[in-house]
């Protein structure tokens, strides 16, 4: 008799059968399961890597394990149309995005989306309709983009709306009322919920995109779900998107090589969310209820974001940012004492660190890290700093060409000390967030490099640029 998630799992069932059989392939992978006798290191990595096709189901795909999974997991997310990735979000997006228009159409998206929507723009030829977020005042982190952002835009007649929610630091768009909006003009929303996988699950937590009434959404298994690197779940309604091409776009962009564990971690962590979703997500807002007192009763509340900040369903609970302006305190210099102990996080640069925490995380991991923390910020903390908008939230383009037509243009690379006022050919982000500062066909203004310097002094990691030392910058010729 099965036991455990297997038995309402055909994916991870069929991946445990596997490694459990005495086998001889004759197929790919090359290492067939047994590279331990050629060494045991290499042995360590690939000897528990079952592919798709010979491993989790026959080469013909005769037993349909994979569809039987997607269907269970559309089931669960109220969808008509799922897909596992082993490509992570960037290729569900990007298999999405492929999916809306031709060439020259334009669509209403969040400027604050991830590397991957606006590489996404680029391969369908999409023209992006910019939608900028509210800042909150007293905090200087984005809110979300507000009804009047959409309804700037909708003269250009958008195909589809494309948000990322929650954003990276945890805060959320008022959603039904931008989904009302587009669909009274029958736009579809297609929401980049990378960092949502574990909404819709509790009571306490905001509701998922298509219980929102959206019409598809992307989530990595990895980031808040306890899913294996770079797995990644697509699901969809057809009311407004059509399957068979969701299914065109998935396939041509999708592996035809897709390794088992991604996608048996996936069905596995569908079958968690359903069982034990609710119990596991309650005692993990336990864990982080009482992190937050701790941190409370010694730096105050300022020191967190808190639900109680914005608006019901607008913040998700599991987040955890200090904001380290408050007590004077260098997230940089944080965070390399916190890696020195063995508790790396997840983002640092001057005044914020975020912390994620999920369903795995146990009474000793956050005590680990408060016994950590707490000297720290102590030893760290002076004179507290205003808060300030990082520019990867809050710079408004100068676009001279399409992104497209910038990618593909002609280029050339000049020294920063002549490149303000040039249009960038790279697209280039803090990282993470993985927020463009610019994008191919913008202008790059001294505000821009300014922040890239700065952000490069700070010891933030610079992304996708062709020199990442700020010392030259690709642009178009």
């Amino acid at each position: 008799m099965k036991d455990g998630l297997r038995a309402h799992a055909p994916l991870l069932d069929s991946y445990l059968t596997y490694l459990e059989q005495n086998k001889f392939p004759f197929t790919i992978p090359g290492h067939k399961q047994n590279a331990s006798h050629l060494d045991e290191g290499l042995g360590l990595v690939v000897d528990s890597d079952v592919p798709l096709y010979g491993g989790l189901d026959e080469i013909k795909l005769t037993k349909g394990v994979l569809d039987q999974a997607q269907s269970l997991a559309a089931k669960l997310w109220s969808a008509d149309w799922a897909r596992f990735s082993t490509g992570g979000s960037t290729h569900a997006n990007q298999a999405l995005v492929l999916a809306l228009g031709k060439p020259g159409d334009k669509v209403a998206i969040s400027r604050t989306s991830h590397r991957s929507l606006l590489s996404a723009l680029v391969l369908a030829g999409l023209e992006p309709l910019w939608l900028y977020p509210e800042i909150d005042p007293s905090t200087g982190v984005p809110i979300g983009i507000p009804v009047s952002e959409l309804q700037r835009v909708l003269v250009h007649n958008p195909i589809a709306l494309l948000l990322t929610e929650p954003g990276y630091l945890g805060t959320i768009s008022d959603l039904p009322a931008l989904i009302t909006v587009a669909h009274a003009k029958n736009i579809p929303v297609i929401i980049d919920a990378a960092w949502g996988g574990h909404f819709g699950f509790h009571p306490a937590m905001p509701q998922h995109a298509l219980q929102l009434g959206a019409d598809a959404f992307v989530t990595s298994i990895h980031k808040a779900l306890p899913g294996y690197s770079a797995s990644a779940l697509a699901v969809a309604t057809n009311d407004r998107l059509d399957p068979v091409r969701l299914d065109q776009t998935f396939e041509t962009t999708h592996t035809t090589s897709p390794a088992g564990a991604p996608l048996a971690s996936i069905d596995g962590v569908r079958a968690l969310l359903e069982v034990r979703g609710e119990e596991l997500i309650g005692t993990l807002l336990e864990g982080i209820e009482n992190f937050r007192t701790q941190m409370v009763s010694e730096f105050g509340s300022q020191i967190l974001l808190h639900s109680s900040d914005f608006a019901a369903q607008r913040f998700d609970p599991t987040k955890i940012v200090l904001r380290l302006n408050t007590i004077g305190a260098d997230g940089i210099v944080i965070e390399k004492e916190l890696i020195a102990l063995g508790l790396p996080v997840e983002l640092a640069d001057r005044d914020t660190i975020v912390l994620i925490a999920t369903i795995t995380d146990t009474d000793e991991s956050f005590s680990a890290l408060l016994a950590s923390l707490i000297p720290l910020l102590r030893k760290n903390s002076g004179a507290p700093r205003p808060s300030a908008t990082s520019l990867s939230w809050k710079v408004a383009p100068t676009i001279e060409m399409s992104m497209r037509d910038a990618y593909f243009a002609q280029s050339c690379v000049v020294d920063s000390t002549d490149v303000v006022g040039r249009i960038s050919a790279d697209l280039i982000a803090p990282y993470p967030p993985g927020v463009a500062v610019v994008a191919p066909g913008e202008v790059i203004t001294q505000e821009i490099l300014n922040g890239l310097l700065s952000a490069k002094a700070d010891g933030i990691r610079i992304a996708y640029a062709s020199d990442p030392t700020l010392k030259t910058f690709r642009v178009t010729s």
